[in-house]
């Protein structure tokens, strides 16, 4: 494991996303499939690991598509339907009649895909999402079935990503994706907002016990849900934890953007946290995260997937994606007078 200590707050600029959740806390009121989901006590758990209280909020069941993504690339299609029809009635005619016109195409390791086109499908436009290779079939049989046409590319996750980039252009197609760049970041920041839902959730639930976290241990790919959660959190918990983000041996692209004081390619061999596997960073989350975050940490491939394996045990069913927080907990062990959440942030591969 590499721990860095690298908090700063050297800029006063405004985050380039909202960390408020009212937008899609309001959206998702209207969605049938959308609850809570459970934030689970693992106190067996607490006491293997020499800590006060384990909290897990399990995402591994969120509106049955199985990841807190979910709640970004839904949120993103109703705010950009919305936007483009002038209307907030997203099932009337004229935005059913703008959402026929509209072709939204995004890169996946997975999830992002299946949110993108459970959201093509319910609006009612056409949704295209680009797979590398390395993606489980089970995830394209998956967005095939939601209804989205899937697109293979040999290569890396970062050779769909061109891919999807260079199609939306020459096809004048609406690109999606939940990375960003200098000039292409109100997308991006629109999936940001979203995650935020799973922040508020979890504000509220400790807001009425009272037993607010000490950590919170918040896994990264190119950074979109730790910068909205790390965001969140300093905007609006009544109680300050400490941050810090987990990232991939293979891929800390967000610990060497930060270390280096602007984005920072992160080349390495591919790892088997595929969702967290990311080889260059957000640039709206790491804008925010190099102030709002404490530490910065790397797990490997080994304790990620033992960590997976001790989740099992607690009967949360997960990837090294989604254990590779507490892959980091086991190896900091912060002590016995602290609270730590983490986020099991998705269920298990089908392949």
């Amino acid at each position: 494991m590499k721990l860095e200590n690298l908090h700063t707050k050297a800029t006063s600029a405004p985050r380039l996303f909202r960390s408020a959740p009212d937008r899609p806390m309001a959206m998702l009121r209207q969605c049938p499939a959308y609850q809570a989901t459970p934030l689970r006590q693992l106190p067996e758990l607490a006491e293997e690991l020499g800590i006060g209280a384990l909290t897990v909020k399990d995402e591994t069941r969120r509106m049955r598509l199985g990841s807190f993504k979910a709640l970004g690339g839904v949120f993103a299609i109703a705010q950009m339907l919305q936007d483009a029809s002038g209307t907030t009635d997203l099932t009337g005619e004229t935005a059913r009649k703008v959402a026929a016109g509209m072709t939204l195409i995004t890169a996946s390791a997975g999830n992002h895909g299946l949110s993108v086109a459970a959201g093509a499908r319910i609006f009612g436009a056409r949704g295209i999402i680009v797979l590398s290779s390395s993606v489980p079939e089970g995830f394209a049989e998956r967005i095939r079935n939601a209804g989205s046409d899937v697109i293979r590319v040999e290569g890396s996750y970062e050779d769909s990503v061109q891919y999807a980039i260079e199609a939306a252009e020459k096809n004048d197609w609406l690109l999606l994706a939940d990375g960003s760049w200098e000039g292409y970041t109100e997308r991006p920041a629109l999936i940001m907002e979203g995650y935020t839902v799973l922040a508020e959730e979890c504000r509220q639930a400790f807001e009425e016990t009272g037993t607010w976290p000490t950590h919170v241990f918040l896994q990264a790919g190119v950074g979109g849900l730790a910068g909205a959660v790390a965001a969140h959190i300093r905007d609006h918990w009544a109680v300050q934890p400490e941050i810090i983000i987990v990232e991939p041996e293979a891929a800390p692209c967000l610990l060497k953007s930060v270390k280096a004081g602007k984005l920072t390619r992160a080349d390495g061999p591919e790892s088997n946290m595929g969702r967290l596997d990311c080889k260059d960073a957000s640039l709206i989350a790491f804008d925010a995260l190099r102030r709002d975050a404490d530490v910065f940490v790397t797990v490997t491939d080994a304790e990620a997937r033992e960590a997976a394996c001790l989740y099992a045990a607690q009967e949360i069913f997960t990837t090294p994606s989604g254990a590779a927080p507490l892959a980091a907990l086991r190896n900091l062990q912060p002590g016995p007078d602290t609270r730590v959440l983490l986020i099991a942030t998705e269920g298990p591969e089908q392949v």
